[in-house]
């Protein structure tokens, strides 16, 4: 073997020109200037649609939908918190009217995110379908043949042997093959291709994206988001009017929702007792019944954080907790007028709690005239003792229930919506005790405090439920999202590091009767593979076929060849 080379340098633009051994290494586009549009509507539509789908456009899309997502990172969404806005508007006066008027309170559904959505998502399209065509006929087809003068590719070696040229062609392309390379013969020379898995991983990547476009849109198109509150004991059915907040897609119906059900048995809950760490949960878990469907079997699970209950394209997750101490509520005759467990809302991390008891039918005051009743609730776990308005740890190591009664009209039949977490107390008056202040009480579980005047009685029951909070999360497009995601990192690192390349291996019989064999390879782009490649395969081929010595050579000095990186292309 004499000779080995790696042209890098600029040639002429005679030399470049390698007809078709040097076509399509690539499905990518041309990138010659379109002529100016000469032919009025036709013409420039033709050449919007062009630049449309190049690919710089698609990159500087795909780089404008990263950055208008931006917003709805950071700026409150409708969507999402329909609160938080208004707290923002009331908080930003000067700013909110312009965040209005560009759409940055529903970033995603903005006329001017749904823009760019499109037109990425046609230029995706418009790319990916003729590159798509190109490739399998690039697929369909035989590899080019050899190039006139293969001492032009960057890549060469040559070498004389005393071996036949069908000899040496068959070896090659035999050797080809076991490389995994697509060869034939052609003429007098065998032509290799190897490395279409980098275009295959270019076109996934783009049709991959196109299928998280698609899975995005149809997200937000037909998902659904609700909250619910559950008590131990208590269940909850997949159905709108049991949710305590909900909100869906524009294209979602109640016929979406999945047909479940399930109760919540007991929740369990651990915390550090001791350390630094003293009140972090350890374990935060439900226990649930639930069943798939409305005749499904009764199955027993365990939800916990990060872990949720997947039933169809639903999922359950666990995202809250508190407790709801039983209280009872008897008239001035002594009657049972309220008894239930109170959920009441945490304050912070220590469980400290407050809410509102609604008593809204059937009480009567020592006088036998109808009220309604509303007591404020501020629920201790852990009381320290003292003055201490705030609980000392999350477990109920020393529960204790702060109770403020009111009497009056709650305001429930005025047809106007109020929270079960607050006391409207405009039509309501406190009790008093028998100083004229007003009466507040702790209670602790099992012990009972008679209000004023023979106006019944309120007690703290020995059983404290817990509750959990769950969210329910219906999203049909989140498995193909996934998959999506999968396939863009799958093609995107074929893509990078797959080099698509072709080899030609020509022997051909010299003047004096010996056979002088050339190889030479081509890639897409200049890398130091293409010539250890070629180096690698020529080393194998020159054993099968070994070299025979130069006219003015000596038969001694040539016994043993060595492979040397000539200095220019042709020696």
């Amino acid at each position: 073997m004499s000779n080995t080379t790696t042209d890098n340098s600029a040639a002429g633009a005679e030399d470049q020109d390698l007809g078709a051994a040097g076509s399509q290494l690539s499905t990518a586009p041309s990138e010659e200037l379109p002529n100016l549009p000469s032919l009025g509507v036709i013409g420039w539509a033709r050449w919007f649609w062009r630049q449309l789908t190049s690919m710089r456009v698609a990159l500087l899309l795909l780089l404008l939908l990263s950055l208008g997502a931006i917003p709805g990172s950071l700026i409150p969404q409708t969507g999402a918190d329909a609160t938080k806005v208004d707290d923002f508007r009331r908080a930003h006066t000067t700013l909110a009217p312009i965040y209005d008027k560009l759409g940055l309170f529903h970033v995603y559904s903005s006329v001017w995110f749904s823009a760019i959505y499109i037109l990425l998502f046609v230029s995706l399209i418009g790319c990916i379908v003729p590159r798509t065509w190109q490739f399998v006929g690039q697929l369909r087809s035989r590899p080019p043949a050899a190039p006139r003068r293969l001492t032009r590719l960057p890549a060469y070696t040559t070498w004389r042997t005393e071996a036949d040229p069908e000899q040496i062609r068959e070896a090659a392309l035999i050797l080809l093959k076991k490389r995994r390379f697509r060869a034939h013969v052609a003429g007098d020379a065998v032509a290799a291709e190897k490395g279409y898995v980098r275009e295959l991983g270019n076109l996934v990547f783009h049709i991959a994206l196109i299928v998280m476009l698609v899975a995005f849109a149809s997200g937000q198109l037909y998902k659904s988001d609700g909250t619910k509150l559950v008590v131990e004991g208590a269940g909850f059915a997949n159905s709108i009017i049991q949710y305590d907040d909900f909100k869906s897609g524009s294209l979602f119906t109640t016929d979406d929702l999945v047909p479940f059900s399930f109760d919540l048995k007991d929740f369990k809950a651990t915390y550090e007792l001791t350390g630094p760490n003293r009140g972090t949960p350890r374990t935060f878990q439900a226990g649930i019944t639930y069943t798939d469907g409305a005749y499904g079997k009764e199955k027993s699970t365990t939800i916990k954080v990060n872990e949720p209950l997947k039933i169809g394209d639903s999922k359950v997750y666990l995202v809250s907790h508190g407790y709801a101490p039983v209280i009872t509520v008897r008239d001035g005759k002594g009657d049972v007028v309220y008894r239930d467990a109170v959920p009441l809302l945490p304050l912070d991390g220590n469980v400290t709690s407050n809410g509102v008891v609604k008593v809204m039918d059937g009480y009567k005051d020592a006088k036998g005239a109808g009220e309604q009743l509303g007591i404020q609730a501020f629920f201790l776990p852990t009381y320290g003792g003292g003055a201490s308005v705030l609980s000392q740890f999350p477990s109920l190591l020393n529960p204790v229930l702060n109770l403020a009664p009111y009497h009056g009209d709650l305001g429930v039949n005025s047809g106007l919506p109020q929270s079960v977490y607050q006391l409207n107390k405009t039509h309501m008056k406190a009790f008093k005790d028998a100083k004229g202040w007003q009466l507040r009480v702790n209670l602790k579980p099992g012990q009972t405090t008679q209000l004023p005047n023979g106006a019944g009685s309120i007690t703290f029951e020995k059983d404290i439920k817990e509750w959990a909070g769950f969210e329910i999360v219906q999203e049909p497009g989140s498995g193909w999202a996934l998959g999506g995601a999968f396939a863009a990192i799958f093609g995107l690192a074929a893509s990078l590091f797959i080099q698509r390349r072709r080899v030609w291996v020509r022997a051909v019989r010299g003047a004096d009767g010996v056979t002088v064999v050339e190889m030479a390879g081509l890639g897409r782009s200049e890398s130091a593979k293409v010539p250890e490649e070629l180096g690698d395969l020529a080393g194998i081929l020159y054993d099968q076929a070994p070299g025979a010595p130069d006219p003015d050579d000596d038969p001694a000095e040539s016994a043993d060849p060595e492979v040397v990186p000539a200095e220019g292309a042709e020696k």
